[in-house]
């Protein structure tokens, strides 16, 4: 075969193949850029026929603004000068629609360089330029949210851990700049204890080694405050695996936190609070029934004594049962004062005064080895208090003090004016109180001991050696009182007990001290109203023994029933807890029908009564024979006529048998 043969069989062969290429569209145009060739994808995707683009200029596929600003002619400059033009834009279909392509000019030249032509190829990537703006767009949306996002720090890490993007709630939470903070190491964002044992490096290890690092702790600001955070980091890879660095989110949870605790403290003060209730009514309950019991054991024991001839041995052993008794009456009065149901006579009392006075006491009662030391300021106000009742807890607290000393050692008395301000983590019902302390250089307690001590029952001493009550007892006086007990204590560092007590106003009235009462000497018809059986036997004989007719009744019902049946009642005695009618409710009826009979009520313990019940003279259980002598008196005194026609002040407590 000749070449010229041969020559237009390649030819062929090379237009048969650019016309089968359909990803790209392949033509020629001559030195001035004039279209010579035209293939079919270059049809398909620019639109224009063979007949309608051949002998056009190839600008006719720029836009309007590239045409102006002569992008063809210099595409061309370019292949020629540099032996090939390749670059991206947009061209303009026949529709006049417009495309993304890629675009590649290659000048073509015979044997002895003459220039000959240009060969263009074209590629559509529209497609492709529309998933780039699309990503671009969203990566432009996500960093501009990330940006903006002000109550999360979002920052990225290179894989050395220093700091390279870093966001606006970055800059709120931990204070800095972007300028400020970029290039440096995140470590600087932990406290110094936290960088000495290595927590930067483990929460990058972590991150690597488990895909996610997640914990909550302390970090620091610019400024140096420091803040409780919630931390993730997850490390970046690329498609290829190599590690590009670590996300970083930070959430500031100090406010969290904080709340978390304030509601823990609630929920264990709840706790608490139920748990001392549930035992302040259990105790109360025992120390009621408990009253009835001693109340029958010292009227027997006194009348028993009334009928010995002989004051030897078996007097003795009554005196030691009657000792006895008082001191189960100690214990119940300390079960009530837990249980905040013991009758208190507040008034307002001078502190200075009442520790000078309690002094001789103390010193007496806690030995030699213990030094006490008086610091009340003389100017103190005075506080509302039961003044018995606070020389007891006093005491209490100056011997739980002196124990938590075996060696000996200082305790000191110490008061000084507080408000509820001051007690923030308690709350109280007044504005302003002293501040009482009992301040011991004992053993202290651990946290663990301080918690319990003031529990009911709670003792650290050996067994006989408590009841466990005393701190309970002062506990429950302290809220009748209208204030709170609060202990302090670190082990080896000893204790500090706060009894805070309310102001007394000036407006409180005190009680006049009532006037001698003659005991009125002739018989008495007495009908005595209890539910306990064992009560009303005691009474009875204590009221017979002086001389007195004794009528029974178990309840209201039977009491009422008594007015019809003996009209020549002359005095009610009468228990304050009863079912179904207690003895307040009791009284009021009796009225109705009795409107001058004198009423006793019998109680055993504080509650709050209203109307008649809260002027009505009243003995406390366990009572003696005297006391009845001086409640007799009391109800029968012309003065009680008038507390009938005033009722005082519905809030005043009285007391349930």
């Amino acid at each position: 075969m000749t070449d010229q043969p041969r020559k237009v069989l390649d030819d062929e062969r090379f237009r048969l193949l650019v016309e089968a290429v359909v990803d790209y569209a392949i033509y020629m145009i001559d030195p001035q850029g004039i279209v010579t060739s035209w293939n079919a994808w270059a049809r398909r995707f620019k639109g224009y026929q063979e007949a309608e683009i051949l002998g056009a200029h190839f600008s006719c596929f720029y836009t309007a603004e590239d045409r102006a600003a002569g992008l063809p002619q210099r595409a061309l400059h370019t292949a020629l000068t540099e032996g090939r033009f390749e670059g991206e834009g947009w061209r303009v279909r026949k529709d006049g629609t417009r495309f993304w392509c890629h675009v590649v000019i290659d000048p073509i030249r015979d044997s002895s360089g003459q220039l000959l032509g240009y060969a263009k190829i074209t590629r559509d990537l529209t497609e492709r330029k529309i998933a780039e703006e699309t990503l671009k767009q969203s990566e432009q949306q996500f960093r501009l949210l990330v940006q903006s996002v002000t109550d999360y720090a979002l920052y990225m890490l290179d894989p050395e851990g220093r700091v390279s993007s870093w966001n606006l709630g970055a800059q709120r939470i931990k204070g800095y700049l972007p300028q400020e903070i970029i290039g440096a190491h995140f470590s600087r964002f932990y406290s110094e204890q936290d960088r000495a044992a290595g927590e930067p490096e483990r929460a990058l290890q972590t991150a690597l080694r488990e895909g996610r690092f997640e914990k909550q702790g302390v970090r620091v600001r610019k400024d140096g405050t420091q803040f409780q955070a919630h931390v993730i980091i997850d490390p970046i890879r690329s498609d290829s695996g190599q590690l590009l660095g670590f996300a970083k989110v930070t959430r500031d949870i100090s406010e969290a936190v904080q709340a978390q605790q304030e509601l823990e403290r609630a929920r264990e003060a709840l706790f608490q609070a139920q748990k001392l209730q549930a035992i302040g009514q259990l105790s109360g309950g025992i120390a009621h029934d408990f009253n009835n019991l001693l109340t029958v054991i010292l009227g027997n024991l006194e009348l028993a004594r009334k009928r010995i001839d002989d004051p030897s041995r078996l007097a003795r052993l009554l005196d030691n049962a009657a000792l006895g008794a008082e001191r189960g009456v100690s214990l119940t009065q300390r079960m009530l004062a837990f249980a905040r149901r013991q009758e208190l006579k507040s008034e307002p009392v001078d502190l200075p005064h009442l520790v000078k006075n309690l002094s001789g006491l103390l010193r007496s009662s806690l030995g030699p080895q213990v030094t006490i030391l008086n610091r009340l300021p003389e100017a103190l106000p005075t506080v509302l208090a039961d003044v018995n009742q606070l020389e007891l807890a006093l005491l209490n607290l100056a011997t739980n003090a002196r124990d938590a000393m075996p060696g000996g050692g200082t305790i000191e008395l110490r008061a000084e004016l507080g408000d509820r301000a001051q007690a923030a983590s308690i709350d109280l019902p007044h504005e302003h109180y002293v501040r009482l302390s009992v301040i011991d250089s004992g053993e202290g307690m651990d946290e663990q001991t301080l918690a319990s001590a003031a529990d009911p029952f709670f003792t650290t001493k050996g067994v006989g050696k408590g009841t466990g009550l005393g701190l309970s007892m002062v506990h429950g006086l302290a809220e009748q009182l209208g204030g709170r007990l609060i202990l302090k204590s670190r082990k080896g560092q000893g204790t500090t007990a706060e009894l805070w007590l309310p102001l007394a106003t000036q407006a409180m009235r005190v009680a006049p001290p009532p006037p001698e009462i003659e005991v009125k000497q002739q018989p008495l018809c007495v009908l005595v109203v209890d539910d306990d059986s064992l009560v009303l036997t005691s009474t009875t004989l204590l009221l017979e023994d002086l001389g007195h007719q004794v009528l029974c009744a178990v309840s209201g019902v039977q009491a009422l029933q008594r007015f019809q049946e003996y009209p020549a009642i002359d005095l009610m005695i009468t228990d304050m807890a009863m079912p179904q009618m207690d003895g307040g409710q009791l009284a009021s009826a009796v009225r109705l029908l009795r409107p001058d009979l004198p009423i006793i009520l019998a109680s055993g313990y504080t509650q709050r009564v209203e109307g008649l019940a809260a002027t009505l003279p009243r003995v406390p259980k366990p009572y003696t024979q005297l006391q009845l002598i001086e409640a007799l008196a009391q109800a029968l005194a012309p003065a009680s006529a008038d507390l009938k026609e005033g009722p005082a002040d519905a809030g005043t407590p009285a007391t349930a048998g």
